[in-house]
């Protein structure tokens, strides 16, 4: 009855028997007159450059004459442009997806554990950093030498801990060493050893600050019947007054030196030197020429080229999923809460195993949710600009090359071509429509429900 009388009211003549002004007329113009600041800043700032990019990709360098497509034939012409593309789609495809499915099974186990909002704290810190802070942070974890880059110190501990990488480059011995060069970077003894006569392997050319933190004091050798035996040292005494070809108490051995006994070309015995640089070979060694093979002169294993053009990509794609695992994690987290716990609980006690509620329950429920995450992230990641430009060293910035960056360098860059980087604003433009499409769909149906 009420809004019957309001109807009346508001659509009725007036008592005068005039009509009364239209309200929804006046709230159309009130709304056109809040939104023209909106439209004009809009217009300003977001219609307007995309107009004249589009504009100026039509025009060639100097943006004097007409050439047509010609900047977009480039994009897929040009070689570094190209690899652009390249890295792009696998930042589109790689990126978002692990990102999201690292927040999902981040969100899903610590649902249960008490320190669960802790864990999701520590994971989401790295959104408060900036992309330039992550960039430096990255640049330093992915750094060559495993003494400064935290990614090769752990790799080169775990290589070590299952294969000996002692190396000694650089040593070689003394012109009056019982050793002399073998050929391809070894050293032979002058003289076949016996058994029961000791043998010494002075070296020098080591930095002692070089040596492993493992090696001992130097040992001399003690005779053994049956058995060949002898030491590996560095034949230098820090700060001077060593004896040349003999063991001086501040020698060091040469821990995990290979020692070869050769025999008609062939090896028929090999043992290690142990920290104090000594070292056994069985009788077979008797009357044989020791060698110490070309594989322990060579550099020690130094890690892995994370920077380098094969792992470069890669290597970005983990230190962007490092700061937005956390971003999939608290989304997801914030839609897991939102689950219908009975339909989870029905399905355990129907006799449901955890995989089968978490693959055909959880994951369908959850599906609005990730696709949000996953259409976000892939958008973000079609604009990565900073963690590649800081991250990638100037040798491998052309492998790990995008788009967004190739539109800086191509527009800004010592030989500028605002044509060509007009051109691949508009490509970015491109690619980011159809996702906003399905996003606004997805929403749409979404609100529809």
């Amino acid at each position: 009855m009420t809004s019957a009388v309001a109807g009346d009211v508001l659509k009725g003549p007036s008592p005068a028997g005039k009509p009364h002004k239209s309200v929804t007329g006046t709230r159309k113009v009130l709304a056109a007159g809040f939104l023209l600041p909106a439209l004009v800043l809009l217009g300003a700032l977001v219609v307007y450059p995309i107009g004249y990019s589009v504009y100026r990709s039509l025009f060639d360098q100097a943006g004097s004459s007409f050439i047509g497509i010609d900047n977009y034939k480039t994009l897929f012409t040009d070689d570094s442009i190209r690899t652009a593309i390249k890295n792009t789609a696998i930042w589109v495809v790689v990126a978002p997806t692990v990102a999201t499915v690292l927040g999902l099974i981040f969100a899903v186990l610590t649902e249960r554990v008490r320190w669960g909002t802790a864990f999701k704290l520590v994971v989401f810190m790295p959104m408060a950093i900036s992309m330039l802070a992550a960039g430096i942070i990255f640049r330093l974890v992915y750094e060559q030498d495993p003494g400064r880059g935290v990614a090769n110190a752990v790799w080169v501990g775990v290589h070590d801990t299952f294969a000996d990488s002692a190396g000694y480059p650089g040593a070689h011995p003394l012109p009056v060493a019982p050793l002399k060069p073998g050929g391809g970077g070894s050293f032979l003894t002058r003289q076949p050893v016996h058994a029961g006569t000791p043998v010494r392997l002075p070296l020098v050319g080591v930095l002692p600050a070089k040596m492993p933190s493992a090696a001992e004091p130097a040992v001399a050798p003690k005779a053994a019947a049956g058995s060949v035996t002898g030491t590996a040292w560095l034949d230098f005494t820090l700060g001077g007054g060593g004896r040349p070809n003999v063991i001086d108490p501040r020698e060091l051995g040469l821990k995990g030196v290979t020692v070869e006994a050769v025999k008609g070309g062939k090896v028929v015995a090999s043992a290690k030197a142990a920290p104090d640089g000594t070292f056994t070979l069985p009788a077979a060694a008797d009357g044989a020429l020791l060698r110490l093979p070309d594989s322990n002169f060579r550099e020690p294993y130094n890690g892995v080229d994370w920077l380098g053009p094969t792992l470069v990509t890669p290597s970005i794609i983990g230190s962007y999923v490092w700061m937005w695992a956390g971003f999939a994690m608290v989304l997801i987290a914030a839609g897991l809460a939102g689950l219908p716990r009975e339909l989870l609980e029905q399905a355990r006690v129907d006799g449901a195993s955890e995989w089968q509620v978490f693959r055909r329950i959880t994951i369908p429920l959850l599906a609005p949710v990730l696709a949000v995450v996953l259409v976000t992230l892939m958008i973000n990641v079609l604009k990565i600009f900073d963690l590649v430009f800081i991250v990638a060293p100037g040798s491998s910035q052309d492998d790990a090359n995008v788009l967004a960056l190739q539109l800086y360098r191509s527009s800004f860059g010592t030989d500028a071509d605002l044509g060509t980087g007009s051109a691949i604003a508009v490509l970015l433009l491109l690619l980011v429509v159809p996702i906003m499409l399905v996003n606004i769909r997805r929403m749409r149906k979404e609100g529809r429900r």
